[in-house]
């Protein structure tokens, strides 16, 4: 066999190879590397480069290398997972490096961080103003953990005491062209409502890149021609038009009719449907 398709040969079976581990070690080790896992993976990448080369190498003498390399790391993940000291010995800790709005120098030192470090980092997390941070923590992985002080946190429904809404996933009904009838389903919607929706807006299926309906069942189009303008969903605001549409009819008929017990229950369900829009009116009009 010659030489080059040795090289093929043994390149393709540790790509294959360390495919699998990657895969086995878990998306852990790509996202949060820990300095035994970044040693791991200089490790395993020198040693695939060494199997695929190295002709004068026996080839399973490399893949004994890799297994070692390969079960060490997965036997101590599984351990660390029930032993909390194995799990810093491996891992390492948080530690704080800004407590109640005050610079930890110590533990600056202790992680080898320099003051323009920290602030590159601080920055990093829409923090550039060191006097509005309250709490920060730097994880194991290098990355800084910002807690921003009370009356520099962004509002939030809560503090405005606005009603909590469950958000439902928005649904890819139309990708590449096609429509797709699994995320239609799952949305509660049928093929006939997205070519209606397609055919208020002007398009065609065809010529939608991408389109998404939200839980408000607004469809959004964003299509190959990029010259084009499409108009903007109006669901929301059509919704609420026929809100207050309803409670003026309902103001209406307690004006209208002479009947004291239909102008009382006209009045009452004004009122309730007023208080409806009243709670609603945040959301539609976001």
């Amino acid at each position: 066999m010659p030489m080059w398709s040795q090289i093929i040969f043994r390149s393709l079976g540790a790509l294959v190879v360390l495919f699998v581990m990657a895969r086995l070690l878990g998306k852990k080790q790509i996202s949060q590397l820990t300095f035994f896992e970044y040693i791991l993976g200089i490790t395993l990448g020198e040693l695939a480069g060494f199997i695929s080369t190295d002709m004068e190498a026996h080839y399973s003498h490399g893949l004994i290398a890799l297994a070692v390399w390969f079960a060490v790391p997965f036997t101590l993940e599984y351990l660390s997972m029930k032993s909390l000291r194995l799990r810093h010995l491996l891992e390492g800790r948080g530690r704080v490096v800004i407590k109640e709005g005050k610079v930890m120098e110590d533990n600056l030192k202790k992680e080898h961080l320099t003051t323009d470090e920290l602030m590159e980092q601080l920055r990093g997390k829409n923090a550039f103003n060191l006097a509005d941070v309250e709490f920060a923590v730097m994880e194991t992985s290098g990355e800084l953990s910002v807690l921003m002080k009370k009356e520099k946190q962004p509002l939030t429904p809560s503090d405005m005491n606005m009603p909590k809404v469950h958000e439902v996933e928005p649904q890819i009904v139309i990708m590449d062209g096609k429509m797709m009838n699994e995320p239609l389903a799952t949305a509660g919607l049928s093929p006939g409502w997205l070519a209606t929706e397609l055919e208020k807006i002007g398009v065609t299926v065809d010529n939608v890149f991408l389109g998404q309906v939200d839980a408000y069942q607004q469809l959004y189009v964003d299509l190959y021609d990029d010259k084009l303008q499409v108009p903007a969903p109006q669901g929301k605001a059509l919704l609420l038009a026929n809100l207050k549409k309803l409670e003026a009819d309902l103001e209406l008929y307690a004006v209208s009719t002479q009947d004291a017990e239909a102008k009382a229950m006209y009045t009452r369900t004004s009122a309730s449907l007023a208080q409806v829009i009243s709670d609603l009116k945040p959301m539609l009009q976001c």
